[in-house]
């Protein structure tokens, strides 16, 4: 058993374990009047899943399809964009997240100003200048994560039965307010991220 063992893990590529939902989101820049904005979207009031939230462009991926390809595609069809109207710039650090998928984010640039998006799924657009979330930090709070284990959880196999101390996780829940739109959720983790890294970079200071 020891040399069959040796053979399956000696060149054995490592990955995530557990199964995940993968989606990909887009940081879409577009520069106005000589400022750079972030484009955002209001999601349709009538999905079933976050109706008004906002969010980035971006959704889930596709089978087979790596994260910047999906992200070109949602940001394409949310936004009623030809392939031209995107380009690339890099990639973001991508999230994992309790919920059981990861997100990838990208940045991009639009190169069109006339945008006509896709009413199915997005209610409309607005942009926030970079300069708004550089001179003002977000709002954080923490969102405890509690175990809820099912009705059927065998307590009588672990250690203290039902007094035993799971742990308990905590997510930062930041949150930007700019004019009347709330910016939260992980829209607002990875605008954070991305600023801070931009912050960083030019050594900026508030």
């Amino acid at each position: 058993m020891i040399n069959n063992i040796k053979k399956i893990f000696k060149n054995r590529q490592e990955g995530l374990m557990g199964i995940y939902r993968k989606n990909a989101v887009m940081i879409l820049l577009h520069k106005v009047q000589g400022k750079t904005n972030i484009v955002f979207e209001v999601r349709s009031f009538n999905l079933r899943h976050q109706p008004g939230d906002i969010c980035l462009p971006g959704g889930k991926l596709e089978e087979n399809e790596s994260p910047l390809d999906g992200s070109i595609r949602e940001t394409m069809e949310e936004l009623n964009l030809k392939r031209d109207d995107l380009e690339l710039i890099g990639k973001m650090d991508y999230i994992i997240t309790p919920y059981n998928f990861i997100m990838y984010p990208f940045i991009g640039t639009l190169n069109r100003s006339n945008i006509q998006p896709n009413k199915d799924e997005v209610d409309h657009i607005f942009e926030v200048p970079i300069e708004f979330f550089i001179e003002n930090p977000p709002e954080l709070y923490n969102l405890a994560l509690m175990p809820k284990p099912e009705n059927s959880f065998p307590y009588e196999l672990i250690r203290n039965g039902k007094n035993y101390k799971f742990r308990i996780g905590n997510v930062p829940e930041y949150f930007y307010k700019y004019k009347d739109y709330v910016i939260w959720g992980f829209t607002a983790l990875i605008i954070k991220n991305f600023i801070d890294i931009i912050k960083t970079s030019l050594d900026i200071k508030n």
